[in-house]
């Protein structure tokens, strides 16, 4: 008797244990912020997706939800945002990074009378994606410098101070003499440069934001980490086709390359954001309301992009899919482009239109991020929510 009341005993916490998993999972992709212009909070998706054994109770300021009533699963503070507008973009800019410290991004052997000799600096440890802050004791910003300072080493033994994500480390070099200079084989970069695409711009704050993704080395496919930036006005001069296979490229150049019209101040998971005037934004253009991801639906949109000159226009394009997402990135949603004209200059979504706006029923909701290498009609966007974030225009 006493077994089998144990088992049931058993048998009920294992049910419990099973319904509880289940509802833990049904809230993994739930953010940990909403943002929303909806006055009716109880009309959002966390309500209408919730499992049926959890309940859903918000206190003015979170949404709470509890299982079945007995204990908390998750917390979700919402932010009522009413009425925030913001210039759209779509026109193509010009994008120049300095790194923070200089980029290792490859090593090379030395070769000395013709020998040749494996790269010191791998030896000693270096590794790819280390950013180098010192040589010898002594401040380092560009590659120059850095050449500068080992050739000028007073011993075979040059030491550098590397940053290697967030950890400082010292590493002591044997480097390899070439006349009265030393080589320690190292590959680095201090700058990023290209072309991409304004996403919006916030007269109030002069805050602007773009491109939708980080900017990532090429060699290390690590984000850029960057100590400043400029951003220029762009002209699109020429364009690759998209292809199966093969991206497409809008190759554009810098129109003023002595006049900035922004200050890069962040090179993020979700795009690049910082402070410029863009008075030509309000002569050409005007403001339009925000959509969060709350109000984004699949269906029929366009976004704003520039593939010749420096004159944007909408295209059409369909959200295909809204993807769930509990921490910010730059692929929120499936998209396909559908404006014949688009797909018969571009074939679809090429490099150099990241950041383009995507519009949907008169709002801006987010922007164009990745294509699909297979599929060049198609790629991802990204909630505007998470870029206003990354702007510092919502908290």
């Amino acid at each position: 008797m006493k077994k089998r009341i144990v088992r049931s005993i058993g048998l009920v916490f294992a049910i419990l244990f099973v319904m509880v998993l289940a509802s833990v999972f049904t809230l993994k992709d739930i953010p940990n912020e909403i943002y929303t212009s909806k006055e009716n909070v109880q009309s959002i998706s966390v309500f209408k997706q919730n499992n049926p054994l959890n309940t859903v109770k918000y206190d003015g300021k979170n949404i709470n939800i509890e299982f079945m009533g007995l204990f908390s699963l998750k917390k979700v503070e919402v932010h009522k945002i009413k009425d925030l507008e913001v210039y759209p973009g779509g026109d193509s800019i010009g994008v120049r990074l300095s790194s923070s410290g200089v980029l290792v991004v490859g090593f090379s052997d030395v070769i000395i009378n013709g020998e040749k000799s494996g790269s010191p600096a791998k030896n000693g440890g270096i590794i790819v994606g280390d950013f180098i802050m010192k040589v010898n004791g002594n401040t380092v910003l560009t590659s120059k410098e850095v050449g500068r300072e080992i050739e000028k080493s007073n011993s075979d033994k040059v030491k550098l101070t590397i940053d290697r994500k967030g950890e400082v480390l010292e590493k002591e070099i044997k480097g390899i003499k070439e006349g009265d200079k030393y080589k320690i084989g190292l590959w680095v970069r201090d700058s990023a440069a290209g072309v991409g695409t304004m996403t919006f711009y916030d007269k109030k704050t002069n805050k602007f934001g773009a491109l939708g993704h980080p900017i990532t080395d090429g060699d290390t496919n690590e984000i850029f980490r960057s100590r400043k930036g400029d951003l220029y006005e762009a002209s699109i001069i020429s364009l690759r086709k998209g292809e199966k296979g093969n991206p497409g490229e809008l190759k554009g150049i810098f129109m003023d390359e002595d006049k900035p019209v922004g200050e890069i101040e962040k090179n993020t998971e979700c795009g690049i954001f910082g402070n410029g005037k863009m008075k030509d934004k309000e002569n050409i253009s005007k403001p339009m309301k925000v959509g969060f991801r709350e109000e984004v639906k699949v269906g029929k949109a366009k976004i704003i992009t520039t593939i010749s000159g420096n004159e944007p226009k909408e295209y059409e394009i369909e959200i295909m899919k809204k993807l769930d997402q509990d921490t910010p990135g730059p692929k929120s949603m499936i998209i396909k482009v559908t404006d014949e004209e688009l797909l018969k200059q571009t074939g679809g979504i090429i490099q150099g239109m990241s950041g383009s706006p995507i519009i949907q029923d008169g709002k801006l909701i987010g922007a164009v991020t990745h294509v699909l290498i297979n599929k060049p009609d198609t790629g991802y966007g990204i909630y505007i929510d998470w870029m206003l974030k990354d702007a510092g225009i919502i908290g």
